[in-house]
């Protein structure tokens, strides 16, 4: 029974995400308080609207049509953080980054620097196994052309603010993109990461060092989003792309010297 039955919370309340979140201890009942999800009454609509319309090309398939959450083992050191979820990727499919050419483009490039156990995600039963990484989006709903207001971001911030919570080993995190970036910092603040001021900017290869009383050291890398209109155009290369992964592996492992890295099939 998931934790909306139990605690008789209200999915349709536009607190839900911040009273479910932190009443979750582990990643399995966070997902599924995730998936239960309808605070955001534009994005419910959205999702579900796609799901009857589909493309052409995918209309012999069952869409997920609900929240998607994180995918990855819970001892990663990595996180990486995307913007939302695909209408017809993730919101298909039920997995973050699963079904679309952002997908391709960031599951090869985590193949190719030993991140991930295959380099194509094309459904949530495919075998594919993230290594030492978590895999999350800022908004956990499909938007209205890919555009989630400011509103809808802060709402759903407290499932971001948890998951990370949960990754007890986390050291870094990657950011694809300036609203996956001006999501984050809000997030670590409230968990009580001390925050450079100014914020820090957003760039490609930005890496911003902060710092938790408890948890410790955590570095922040900024990398162009994954989006078929950067990877089209060479605003993001292969190259850039690994290069971006391969910084992330080499600051998880300096900065947790000796700790071993985490499988899992999630």
């Amino acid at each position: 029974m998931g934790l909306v039955q139990d605690q008789a919370m209200d999915v349709e309340a536009s607190d839900y995400p911040a009273t479910a979140g932190p009443a979750v201890h582990d990643l399995p009942s966070l997902d599924q308080a995730v998936t239960e999800c309808r605070a955001c009454p534009r994005l419910v609509r959205w999702r579900e609207e796609t799901a009857l319309a589909k493309r052409a090309s995918f209309r012999d398939c069952t869409y997920w049509a609900r929240p998607v959450p994180g995918y990855g083992p819970g001892g990663a050191r990595i996180a990486i953080v995307g913007l939302a979820p695909a209408a017809h990727g993730g919101n298909r499919t039920g997995r973050i980054f699963t079904g679309d050419r952002s997908g391709d483009w960031l599951y090869a490039a985590m193949d190719r620097v030993g991140l991930a156990n295959q380099p194509t995600s094309v459904s949530i039963n495919d075998g594919l196994r993230l290594i030492d990484t978590r895999v999350m989006a800022a908004v956990r709903c499909a938007p209205p052309a890919n555009k989630p207001t400011p509103e809808e971001r802060d709402r759903c911030a407290p499932w971001m603010a948890r998951e990370l919570g949960l990754l007890p080993g986390l050291r870094v995190i990657v950011v694809l993109g300036q609203f996956g970036w001006n999501a984050l910092w809000p997030v670590l603040a409230g968990m009580s990461y001390v925050i450079p001021r100014p914020r820090p900017r957003f760039g490609h290869g930005a890496q911003v060092l902060v710092e938790h009383p408890d948890r410790g050291l955590l570095q922040v890398l900024g990398c162009y989003h994954v989006s078929q209109q950067n990877t089209f155009t060479g605003v993001l290369t292969e190259t850039m792309l690994d290069s971006v992964l391969r910084t992330a592996r080499e600051l998880a492992a300096g900065l947790d010297a000796g700790a071993g890295t985490s499988e899992q099939a999630h």
